[in-house]
């Protein structure tokens, strides 16, 4: 990996986390890349644009990217009991909010997705209303009666309670009482035009920043607290122990089973493009970069 790579993420901790130790040059052999912090709409965009050579976006953008860009089997975001919630001002019950406005972050999520499923089966028939508003305004919106719910992920698990709010479904629930599979939040994509080994050396290189995240958390400590400036100490430490698991360091085969599962169903259901099983194959020397 000679030429110094671009890469983009988000400043959120798993991410930060994750992705330290290469982009801070602490892995030997592993040049660091030019690194992007910018938000998962933001991501998704530039993936869709070809803009760098290695994202974070939502497994949900990726049927749009697949054309240029390869889906890598390391550093994204599964895991179990990590879903989206949707969120009330008051307990209410799930019929009461059809027809109802709901604040999401955006339309290009799992977030999103799993939302729709739901949405599907508490409101057969029922028009879903949604605004798209910046992830940091849509508790105050709900708490405020500006929107009737309201669609949030990540760190809001853990905070939504402190702004008076209620959670209505836990959407991650619902789709594990569906599949059994874990939850496919964000994929580490990799350009195509780079070539099966460069994209192999690129696998690597994240799959070593990962472990080494893992076995010396206190290297990335002031890094990951810079970019998460308002996040109290105990949900930003309880934010990487949810999103960055075994998942992430290998997608393996239950990862891409529950990836591959979720944008079939979204597929069928008219959400996104339908994607080819092979479009989806890890990049290696042995297995050259699939056409999407």
């Amino acid at each position: 990996m000679n030429d110094r790579l671009r890469i983009a993420h988000s400043p959120c901790p798993n991410d930060t986390f994750v992705f330290h130790a290469w982009t801070a040059g602490l892995l030997p052999g592993c040049p660091p890349p030019t690194v992007t912090l910018a938000d998962i709409d933001v991501t998704n965009g530039m993936a869709e644009r070809g803009e760098l050579d290695v994202l974070k976006i939502s497994y949900a953008a990726l049927p749009y990217v697949l054309d240029k860009y390869a889906l890598l089997p390391t550093g994204g975001a599964l895991g179990h009991g990590c879903g989206p919630l949707v969120l009330t001002r008051q307990a209410c019950a799930p019929a009461d909010l059809a027809g109802r406005v709901v604040a999401i972050p955006t339309e290009r999520s799992t977030a999103y997705l799993l939302f729709r499923f739901w949405a599907q089966q508490a409101w057969p028939g029922a028009q879903v209303r949604t605004v798209v508003l910046p992830f940091h305004e849509i508790m105050p919106a709900v708490r405020d009666g500006v929107v009737d719910a309201g669609l949030v992920i990540h760190e809001a698990r853990f905070t939504y309670h402190t702004y008076g709010l209620h959670c209505l479904v836990d959407l991650g629930q619902a789709w594990e009482g569906r599949t059994g599979l874990p939850i496919p939040l964000g994929a580490i994509v990799g350009r195509r035009s780079l070539g099966a080994e460069r994209l192999a050396q690129i696998t690597a290189a994240i799959r070593a920043s990962v472990r080494h995240a893992w076995a010396d958390p206190d290297a990335s400590r002031a890094y990951v607290r810079q970019h998460a400036q308002e996040m109290a100490p105990d949900v930003l430490e309880g934010h990487i122990g949810l999103y960055v698991n075994p998942y992430t360091e290998d997608l393996g085969v239950g990862g891409l089973a529950a990836v591959r599962t979720m944008l079939d169903l979204a597929a069928a259901a008219g959400l996104v493009p339908p994607v080819r099983a092979d479009a989806l194959a890890p990049p290696t020397p042995a297995n050259p970069v699939p056409a999407a």
